[in-house]
This record gives C-alpha cells, sequence and structure tokens, in this order.
C-alpha cells in the first residue's frame, strides 16, 4: 500500500511503496536524504516513533530500579543505624575501661582512688577528679599546664578547659553542638555520697569497697551538661535511681535503652532502663553490708 511521503526539505509528495518504510534515500526532487515513514507516522517523522517507544521503554525500567533501589535503601537502613550504634557503644565502653584502667593506676600511685573533687582552705571546691587522671590517660603535658591552686574555671583554666580529651566524650552524643561548651561536656561522671565510692574532697581505697568490687559500680554515664573540668558529679543525695530519668539528675545516656557503667573490679555493664530503683541504689553504695548483682 504506497504511502503519501512529503519531503521535509523541498515539501515535494510522493507515493512510495510501503516496502521502503522506514528506510532512508534521497528525494526525487531535490536529492537531500529522507527517510520513508512506518505506517501510520506523520510525514517527516520517518523513525521516530520507534525511538518514542524505546525512551518509554528505558524511563520505565529506570523508574522501577529507582523505586526498587529506594525500598532496598529503606530496609537496609535500619540495619546500618545499628551496626553504627552497637561501635558507639563498643567505643563508649572502651573509655569506660581505660577511665576505670586510669583511676587503678591513680591508687596504685598515691595510695588511694582520686577523690571526687580538690577543695581550697575554705573548702572551695577546684578540681575534678577528671583533671587529677590527666597523667594516667596520657595527657601529662595538659596536666602540667593546669593550676590546680586556682579554681577551674579561673581565667589562666577556663582556656584549658577547651581541650577535653576524647576518652571523656561518648560517641554516641550527638555532634555538631552550636556552642563550644557542648562539645567540651562529659559524658561521664562518679556519684558522690557519703556510702559511695567517692564520698567526695577524701579518695578512697580498693579495700574500702567492702560490698565486693564487682557488686560496686566506680563510673557511670551521663547525658552532656558538664564541663569535663568542672569539679561537679551525680549527687546520690539528690539524684533519680532510675536510668534516664528526665525529671531529674541520673545515670543515663543517648545509647537506646539503658546506659553503661564501670564497676570498680574493672567489669563494663549495660544498665536497662527497666533496672529496678532500689538495686541501683545498693549498687552505688560501696560500704552498705548489702551486695548485689545485676539481675541477668
Amino acid at each position: 500500500m504506497p504511502i503519501l511521503f512529503t519531503c521535509p526539505h523541498c515539501g515535494a509528495q510522493t507515493n512510495v511503496d510501503d516496502r521502503y518504510a522506514g528506510q532512508s534515500g534521497p528525494c526525487a526532487q531535490c536529492g537531500r536524504t529522507i527517510t520513508v515513514p512506518l505506517p501510520g507516522a506523520m510525514p517527516g517523522q520517518g523513525g521516530s516513533n520507534k525511538t518514542i517507544i524505546v525512551l518509554a521503554v528505558l524511563g520505565g525500567v529506570f523508574f522501577v530500579l529507582l523505586v526498587c533501589g529506594g525500598l532496598l535503601a529503606a530496609m537496609l537502613l535500619p540495619a546500618v543505624n545499628a551496626a553504627r550504634e552497637a561501635a558507639r557503644r563498643a567505643q563508649c565502653t572502651n573509655n569506660l575501661r581505660q577511665i576505670s584502667v586510669a583511676m587503678m593506676q591513680y591508687e596504685m600511685t598515691h595510695g588511694c582512688l582520686p577523690p571526687a573533687y580538690t577543695v581550697d582552705k575554705l573548702g572551695r571546691r577546684l578540681h575534678s577528679w577528671r583533671t587529677l587522671l590527666l597523667p594516667y590517660l596520657d595527657e601529662k603535658a595538659l596536666y602540667d599546664q593546669v593550676r590546680f591552686d586556682e579554681a577551674w574555671d579561673s581565667p589562666h583554666n577556663r582556656a584549658l578547659a577547651d581541650m577535653m580529651p576524647a576518652v571523656y566524650r561518648c560517641s554516641s552524643n550527638p555532634k555538631g553542638a552550636q556552642r563550644l561548651q557542648e562539645m567540651n561536656e562529659t559524658s561521664y561522671v562518679v556519684v558522690v555520697g557519703s556510702h559511695t565510692v567517692f564520698p567526695g574532697k577524701q579518695g578512697r581505697t580498693m579495700a574500702d569497697i567492702r560490698d565486693g568490687m564487682s557488686n560496686t559500680i566506680l563510673l557511670v554515664e551521663q547525658r552532656a551538661g558538664v564541663n569535663w573540668m568542672e569539679p561537679k558529679d551525680l549527687e546520690f543525695d539528690s539524684m533519680s535511681f532510675r536510668i534516664n530519668d528526665a525529671s531529674k539528675p541520673a545515670i543515663g545516656s543517648c545509647h537506646p535503652g539503658g546506659a553503661n557503667v564501670a564497676f570498680a573490679d574493672g567489669h563494663i555493664q549495660r544498665l536497662d532502663n527497666s533496672l529496678d530503683a532500689e538495686v541501683l541504689k545498693l549498687l552505688l553504695m560501696a560500704d552498705d553490708g548489702k551486695p548485689v548483682r545485676v539481675p541477668e
């Protein structure tokens, strides 16, 4: 069946046998190259319908791949986040272990654990145990710059307060802080109280932990809020004994469902948010004569 074809160059119309559909050749009038359209195509289009079909198919394939890729990413995201959190928790555990070892080295050198804080002649708090531990955390150069006869936030010492060792910060805590001091807030504190391992300005010995070192908490996590040099920790008499209690100062972390703590024998354990408050209270006391263990 003849195809009526109009040359796109000179406008000449020609009836072409349909067996030449889709083929190219010179125009009988102007001699320029033309392509005979397929049946049903607009004159001058040539094989453009094939191109349109191919492009449509390719577009559909691309769309399907895009959707499948998005679904795959959404399925993998929880697993990726879980793996990242596991790595951060492992780093936090390592930080607690390093600090615990440093405390034991301090005791070997000084005959007692570091006091929770140092004081001046008037009893005012000057420095934190975190500053006293610097030589045992490979931070002797920083330690030598501290003026221990001045408060932690004196003009001289305040400049050092912006130089927190990485071991004092849990990697699960939010990063990209807008305020500089947020990056210098410690994740690790002790619990200060007359029956805890840290009664205050006096340092205990390991022998003073009569409830058993594996039953007594030495060091805990707390959400950021205290500069690492500040002589401030959790106070036994005013804290909450619920893990991650948002209503009062408490042991807490950015790890889902609980917080890590270090025991006096050096082992690290995760305490769930559901831990009974009375059990936690007994775990924090070193000499109450009521040793307990974390429920399995």
